[in-house]
């Protein structure tokens, strides 16, 4: 059996209200909500925030908040206001993006590498101070769009509150996703989880399961300590019915 739990992005449904979101995920028996901050919850919107606590807690969910805060682009002082933010929503995790949107890590110079190193450094830090751990994307065009430079980029930032999520780029063979995880695995905190191919058409995740199973059976083991979760992300044509589906083979999946 997995040691994740099963969670959902509430990316997966920009459109649709919190309340909604909330019903959809007790519906499919899910333990984690992750909120996004160009969306449900965003940065600064602590009424926001507080529903969504609210609304999560009523319904057994932990919530995590999925920020799009960008350093080095983004500075301590936004992420001070995504920090607060998350605080609101009583999240112990937030995510961020390593390094300036749509950018590929291979265009960055050594000092650009190290200005983004230092400010996560600082973010993390930050948030240690309020119980909150800080969690990379693990995404294209970012400073976490290859293993090499993932892993380059942890041991440069080199505190015990920054940690990795993990997803495959679209159409990542199993071989190379298995190579991946074994690379960075001990820094993954939590996972989002989908069936795409390397076009971003969308699957049932029953197409994927065998492939998810074996990637999460093979994840070394970390050093987050705390509870962990596959939170699925986007389903195929937005369709709620497809989510409470693919929540159910995402259970499957764990139970292993």
């Amino acid at each position: 059996m997995s040691d994740f739990e099963p969670g959902l992005c509430t990316v997966t449904f920009r459109k649709m209200p919190a309340a909604r979101i909330v019903e959809l995920a007790a519906e499919a028996r899910l333990a984690a909500i992750e909120w996004a901050g160009d969306a449900h919850v965003p940065p600064g919107d602590t009424t926001a925030a507080r529903t969504a606590a609210r609304l999560s807690e009523r319904n057994g969910l932990t919530t995590s908040y999925g920020s799009y805060v960008a350093p080095p682009t983004d500075d301590l002082s936004v992420f001070m206001g995504a920090l607060e933010t998350a605080i609101a929503l009583r999240s112990s995790n937030i995510r961020i993006w390593p390094g300036t949107r749509q950018r590929d890590s291979k265009d960055y110079s050594a000092g650009e590498r190290r200005a983004a190193a230092d400010a996560i450094r600082d973010m993390g830090a930050e948030a240690a101070r309020h119980d909150v751990t800080v969690s990379l994307e693990y995404h294209p065009q970012s400073l976490t769009d290859t293993t090499e430079s993932a892993c380059r980029l942890i041991e440069a930032i080199a505190h015990d509150n920054i940690y990795l999520y993990w997803q495959p780029r679209p159409g990542l063979a199993l071989d190379q996703a298995i190579a991946e995880v074994a690379r960075i695995g001990q820094h993954v905190s939590h996972v989002h989880v989908f069936a795409w191919d390397r076009d971003r058409n969308r699957f049932p995740l029953a197409s994927a399961a065998d492939y998810w199973r074996t990637i999460l059976a093979s994840l070394p083991a970390s050093r987050w300590t705390g509870r962990r979760f596959a939170m699925l992300e986007f389903v195929a044509n937005d369709d709620p019915a497809t989510f409470v589906e693919d929540a159910a083979t995402l259970e499957q999946i764990l139970i292993g």
